[in-house]
């Protein structure tokens, strides 16, 4: 089966073509970096209204790359929760359209569900059940996942998802939009253990995430306990201050999902989501788990980001599950 994906959850617009779940036949973006940049964070107006401008074009782009029209198309998947609402009803609205005009099945695909699957589709050896680590901007989970459509989740933030603390901390260093990438470079050049940061704890579920904590000890180091300091006071330990609260924040999420495998009694982890995109992670987490017996798997830096391939991967499983929707299907921001 040949599935067209769309994605527009955020600020990136995205639709991929992918045959059975596996074979991505094209995979693009639109990225809204530079649109968002200037705020220091994403406007949720300017990227509904982005994805207005670019969505029709780009389809029908990756259909021309995958050379497949669009009457051939066996359905079409979209995300339909959670996320912006407003950028959300552009994608859904755009998938019934194509869905009613072709006469095609329409897949709602959950976007997190969809970030645990992008593991999958590069990953063959990467069997069920495994552990996953969803680590983004908005997203800081962890879930057993028992088969493509199939999910429980074991530990999630109770605060800041570690994306957004990146996003935070650089915009007190005064780092360039997104955060996650900035913290990394000038990280490169630092000592990470020049700065003691405490390692966070939650109350409750062990397996549970916090970052508001560690944000506010990077906001201390630089300006002092009474918040008064001047950021450029610190410049010259920047590398110093990103390496150390680089690597706390890694080794949060490192413990937290091993420890996860541990409880589970699973050999495997599959890690998606933009933050998988750094390589601290990725080198710790992989060092980690094979020290433990285990197996860590990461999809290619492009699956990391929010892409149409894992919506079109994972609305195929869904579709031969039977799980197809009506016309009338909503967009859910949470």
């Amino acid at each position: 089966m040949i599935l067209l994906g769309i994605e527009s959850s955020c600020d990136e617009t995205a639709a991929a073509v992918v045959r059975d779940g596996r074979e991505v036949l094209s995979s693009l973006v639109s990225s809204q970096v530079a649109l968002h940049a200037p705020y220091g964070g994403v406007v949720p107006e300017i990227a509904s209204r982005s994805h207005l401008d670019v969505i029709h074009g780009l389809i029908q782009e990756a259909l021309d790359k995958a050379g497949v029209r669009a009457g051939e198309l066996d359905a079409i998947a979209v995300t339909n929760r959670p996320g912006l609402i407003g950028s959300l009803l552009v994608g859904l609205s755009t998938a019934k359209a194509l869905a009613f005009f072709y006469c095609k099945p329409l897949v709602g695909v959950h976007h997190v569900e969809a970030h645990i699957y992008s593991t999958v589709i590069e990953n063959p050896q990467l069997r069920y059940p495994f552990v996953s680590l969803v680590v983004s901007g908005g997203h800081t989970n962890l879930y057993l996942a028992t088969s493509p459509t199939e999910h429980r989740i074991l530990g999630q933030t109770v605060d800041d998802a570690a994306g957004e603390a990146f996003d935070k901390v650089a915009a007190i260093l005064g780092l360039p939009y997104p955060g996650g990438p900035s913290i990394e470079k000038a990280a490169k050049q630092g000592d990470p253990k020049k700065f003691r940061f405490s390692l966070p704890k939650v109350k409750g579920n062990p397996l549970d995430f916090s970052f508001s904590g560690l944000k506010t000890a990077a906001l201390y180091h630089v300006r002092g306990q009474d918040g008064r300091g001047k950021p450029e006071e610190s410049l010259p330990d920047l590398p110093h201050l990103t390496a150390s609260f680089q690597e706390t924040a890694v080794e949060h999420l490192v413990r937290n999902t091993l420890e996860a495998a541990r409880r589970e009694g699973a050999s495997q982890i599959g890690v998606g989501g933009g933050v998988a995109c750094n390589q601290r992670l990725r080198e710790r987490l992989t060092a980690e788990a094979a020290k433990a017996g285990m197996e860590a798997f990461f999809p290619s830096k492009a699956l990391c980001l929010d892409n149409g391939a894992m919506i079109a991967g994972l609305g195929y499983h869904l579709l031969r599950a039977g799980r197809s929707d009506s016309l009338d299907l909503d967009a859910s921001a949470r």
